[in-house]
């Protein structure tokens, strides 16, 4: 089938680089930037390049945007996709543009799916994709009641022959409030840790936890913000719940209240060691 990608950034060009590995759909290509696109077809991970008016011609179209962006494109060229196609995202967060997205398409006769692959790196353009960044990921797809199973399951389908370990079927806002936890709290403590008068000081004396944890530190601010913005709800729930945490933290060490430390430090053990025992048999 035609698939035209939206965006040839590190996730888009991704998809692309996966689509032509393992797969013998014929690939769009839509960008702003003339080199991306040059570079794109150099590599061969487009077969062509298309404007807006020719989504037409694309039975799945995949729009890797940031998300006002996304909704943005969708309202600007809803008349240009194909009747009976499906449109995809590939943002981190749902519900905003699940809302905006899916009647507007759907009086047109366009499908449209929330989806998010599970997959990153700290680098972002379409230098830095590859063809297989998605091996192992999670692949979510976030359906409303409205959404036909066969443009499930044919999601299903695809996500598998991309190399993604598992496609996970959740709602729009399920998705945000487990995302908030799961990633964009990680990146907020993260690029909060750096901020230490430390940081600039520890040379020599960092090893493995220090790399593990400020790896995400080093984030595209446009996007990230973008992203807690559309899900605040979700993610002020995090914060303020870590927040409490950290005071627990404080508090006992401040009062050199053994016990108390040794409590609490207890708990956190033994929720990770249980959150690894359901993941062994998930």
């Amino acid at each position: 089938m035609n698939i035209a990608v939206v965006g040839l950034g590190l996730i888009g060009g991704s998809f692309c680089k996966a689509l032509k590995k393992h797969t013998f759909h014929h690939i769009m290509g839509i960008d702003t930037n003339g080199d991306t696109i040059k570079k794109a077809l150099e590599v061969g991970a487009i077969d062509e390049e298309i404007t807006p008016d020719h989504l037409c011609e694309a039975n799945l179209t995949i729009i890797c945007l940031y998300p006002e962006a996304i909704v943005n494109f969708v309202k600007s060229n809803a008349d240009n996709f194909k009747k009976g196609s499906i449109v995809i995202d590939s943002c981190g967060v749902k519900e905003y543009v699940v809302n905006e997205c899916t009647d507007m398409l759907s009086e047109r006769g366009v499908i449209f799916v929330g989806t998010h692959p599970m997959a990153g790196r700290e680098y972002s353009g379409f230098d830095y994709s590859t063809d297989n960044l998605y091996d192992g990921a999670s692949f979510i797809i976030t359906p409303t009641e409205a959404t036909p199973q066969i443009a499930v399951d044919l999601l299903q389908t695809l996500a598998s022959s991309l190399g993604f370990g598992k496609a996970v079927v959740s709602t729009p806002k399920k998705h945000d409030e487990v995302i908030a936890y799961t990633s964009q709290l990680a990146h907020v403590v993260s690029n909060a840790y750096v901020k230490s008068p430390t940081m600039l000081n520890f040379d020599g004396f960092s090893a493995g936890s220090f790399q593990d944890l400020t790896r995400v530190a080093k984030l595209n601010e446009y996007m990230w913000s973008e992203l807690f913005l559309c899900n605040k709800t979700a993610l002020l729930n995090e914060i303020n719940c870590i927040l409490d945490c950290i005071t627990e933290y404080r508090d006992a060490i401040r009062d050199s209240d053994r016990e108390r430390l040794i409590k609490i430090l207890r708990d956190g053990r033994e929720l990770k060691e249980k959150s690894l025992l359901l993941y062994s048999k998930s």
